[in-house]
């Protein structure tokens, strides 16, 4: 069971531009995945201080990804939550300046992604067994043509989407949250043309 999703698409250059940067990715993420928390608690999280997390939230509020969570209790510091459940690049033309917004923003991302995965390895030893196991590392070397990697993509999403933190309401005991990432492009490497036949399978 999930709570209904509120997917917004980002199609403004200038919404794109200000959302590539490491640390608005990496507060953005970490809201996400765990839900309304304070820019001091953020700061725990993504390595930063507090007052720097601050006026980073404060731009993100600005370009409409992230906003209050609710009045703070006791003249405690207020927390943030992201603006929606998720966030989809969906840019309105296709423009040099639009491509390179988006070009930024998924080198961002991706070095975001590197900076979890290998925090997660440094403190890999302290997990409980459970946890270590069940984590992946896969890569998978395909043979598709576009339509089929936009079909494979879709599929592989809606599999995934029952699980979002940010909508999901019946998480078992012990679930905590968990980062999954899905990249799919052509190979720079690739060949100009497709071959001919799959290659055979290695003994």
């Amino acid at each position: 069971m999930t709570r209904p999703e509120d997917r917004r698409e980002v199609t403004d250059v200038r919404r794109l531009s200000a959302l590539a940067h490491p640390l608005r990715t990496a507060l953005l993420s970490h809201l996400l995945a765990v839900g309304p928390r304070t820019a001091s608690e953020c700061a725990a999280a993504v390595d930063a201080s507090p007052s720097n997390c601050s006026w980073h939230l404060r731009q993100l509020e600005k370009h409409g990804f992230v906003e209050r969570a609710g009045e703070a209790a006791d003249g405690r510091e207020r927390p943030w939550r992201a603006a929606a459940t998720g966030f989809r690049l969906g840019p309105a033309e296709d423009t040099p300046a639009i491509r390179s917004a988006v070009q930024a923003l998924a080198s961002v991302q991706l070095e975001e992604e590197f900076r979890l995965a290998q925090a997660y390895l440094r403190h890999e030893d302290e997990l409980p067994e459970p946890w270590r196991h069940s984590a992946e590392f896969n890569t998978y070397g395909l043979l598709v043509d576009p339509v089929e990697l936009a079909e494979l993509a879709e599929r592989l999403d809606a599999v995934v989407r029952p699980y979002l933190a940010a909508t999901r309401t019946d998480a078992p005991d012990g679930a905590r949250p968990v980062h999954v990432l899905h990249t799919a492009f052509l190979r720079p490497d690739a060949p100009s043309e497709a071959p001919s036949e799959a290659p055979s399978e290695a003994p």
